[in-house]
């Protein structure tokens, strides 16, 4: 019975006060009016979570501000990313993220030179077709006395896959503008 009486006096006291508090609320409008009340509604200058100018279906389905295409559906350049995939396709793919742009290969041995593997780490970096957009890293592996030893990859190697992937995005992108 004390501990009723106890949470009833707190709850009296907490009503007692708050009814005390004497300012009034201003009501804002939800939505931008005129002077009359009406509804104003502006359509050319709208902002968006997405960007100026930019909306979700421009994000996820390809039309970018310059009315080009940028990816449809995905979060880098569509071309380098299809790009990207023919090029190490012959390499079992570990990891595709087409929202972070990162390929990620398994381990790959040449069934004609035995003892010696690759994996291929493939990053797109860009929404635009660019020459920086892409980014390759190359591990490579040498089987000696049992046991899988890392090796030194070929300086060259990783900017030769990179300017494969790049001349093939173009040709995805020439084929697909002469398709239109």
């Amino acid at each position: 019975m004390n501990k009723l009486l106890k949470t009833l006096s707190c709850l009296l006291i907490t009503l007692s006060i708050t009814a005390c508090d004497t300012t009034k609320v201003k009501k804002e409008n939800k939505y931008p009016t005129n002077n009359d009340g009406k509804l104003v509604y502006n359509t050319d200058q709208r902002d968006t979570i997405w960007g100026e100018g930019e909306t979700m279906a421009s994000q996820f389905f390809g039309k970018g501000k310059d009315g080009g295409e940028s990816g449809a559906g995905i979060g880098v350049n569509g071309f380098l990313w299809r790009a990207g995939l023919d090029t190490i396709s012959f390499m079992p793919i570990k990891s595709a993220d087409p929202f972070g742009g990162v390929i990620l290969t398994d381990w790959y041995e040449n069934p004609e030179k035995q003892g010696e593997r690759f994996k291929i780490n493939l990053y797109i970096l860009d929404k635009q077709l660019r020459a920086d957009g892409v980014k390759v890293s190359i591990f490579k592996q040498n089987y000696s006395r049992g046991k899988w030893r890392d090796a030194k990859v070929a300086n060259n190697l990783s900017t030769d896959i990179e300017n494969t992937i790049l001349t093939r995005a173009r040709e995805i992108k020439i084929a697909q503008k002469s398709a239109r």
